[in-house]
């Protein structure tokens, strides 16, 4: 069973169970062919390296349909820009509809319900506000990807890892424009600000405000849940626009995780029982992890979330 509506599904009863880390895991992995440009969104262009990323997927898919929940599983195109494309060797390649192709064929059959996030990054580095776009130069350089994503049949557009409020309001405004739901993710600090300094509320605020069709929600992604916790206490404006988490196993700044060697991971069960903690908490639709999160990771969450609310926090 699939819903090829993601807003319906996300905004229906029950936690929405979203996937691990998939580019942390793989870009690490050895013999995977890793493009410096275009990330894994490459890896459907080799058939061995197709099917050890279609094999991730299934693995956390398993998670939701042993645990019965439903999922949220997105595209390997974190880096699959238009520009990155065309400085690759994979130009003329349409890597986008290629990379939701591959998710169709793993949730083919599946027995829980499944949306189809069609994945989008920002231009630069996610951990350097930087070198973040403006709106505009953000708009004409996600158009083409967003419009992609969406010919090829994802059923939702989502926007992971913005560290400024700048690049997300004109992502969010090339997105919009294809007439698909749009959630956006966001890099955050504990004090509730995004990399740029933009307080949380506000950079949402402004987007709602600016976007049309506004965007159905927001989440956070690469921040561990504690940091997500603190963020809210210190921005409560922002809880009711807050619908998910795709968590990180470390509470260390993004700078530091930036330049760390190795990455930081937690014991499943401990993870498990913090992110399903917050997820109560705030009333998060959709649950997930991020940098250091495998399979283990993602099955330990599934079987807390399945549970009764009481056992789960």
């Amino acid at each position: 069973m699939r819903s090829g509506d993601g807003a319906q599904l996300l905004d229906g009863p029950g936690v929405v169970l979203a996937e691990g880390s998939v580019y942390e895991r793989l870009r690490r992995h050895a013999g995977v062919p890793f493009d410096p440009d275009v990330g894994l969104a490459a890896l459907v262009r080799d058939a061995e390296a197709r099917e050890l990323l279609a094999g991730v997927h299934r693995g956390y898919l398993r998670s939701g349909e042993t645990y019965g929940l439903p999922m949220l599983l997105q595209t390997d195109t974190w880096r699959a820009s238009a520009d990155r494309i065309g400085r690759s060797p994979w130009r003329g390649f349409d890597l986008n509809a290629e990379n939701v192709a591959l998710i169709r064929e793993v949730v083919d059959g599946a027995r829980v319900p499944v949306v189809v996030g069609g994945m989008l990054g920002p231009a630069g580095d996610a951990y350097d506000a930087g070198v973040a776009l403006a709106e505009e130069e953000a708009l004409q350089h996600h158009a083409p990807q967003a419009e992609a994503l969406a010919a090829g049949g994802a059923d939702l557009l989502f926007a992971a890892t913005l560290p400024a409020q700048s690049e997300a309001l004109g992502l969010a405004r090339a997105m919009a424009a294809c007439r698909l739901p749009v959630v956006l993710s966001f890099v955050v600090r504990r004090t509730g600000v995004l990399l740029d300094g933009t307080p949380l509320d506000v950079a949402i605020a402004t987007i709602d405000d600016r976007v049309d069709p506004a965007p159905v929600g927001y989440m956070l992604n690469c921040v561990d849940p504690r940091v997500l916790a603190s963020a809210l206490a210190v921005r409560p404006a922002a809880t009711g626009r807050i619908m998910g988490l795709q968590a990180n196993t470390s509470a260390r700044e993004p700078e530091e995780l930036d330049d760390a060697a190795e990455l930081e991971t937690a014991e499943p069960e401990l993870f498990a029982r913090e992110l399903a903690a917050v997820t109560r908490t705030f009333g998060l639709r959709v649950a997930g992890g991020c940098c250091g999160t495998g399979a283990e990771h993602i099955d330990a969450l599934a079987r807390l979330l399945a549970a009764a609310p009481a056992a789960a926090a």
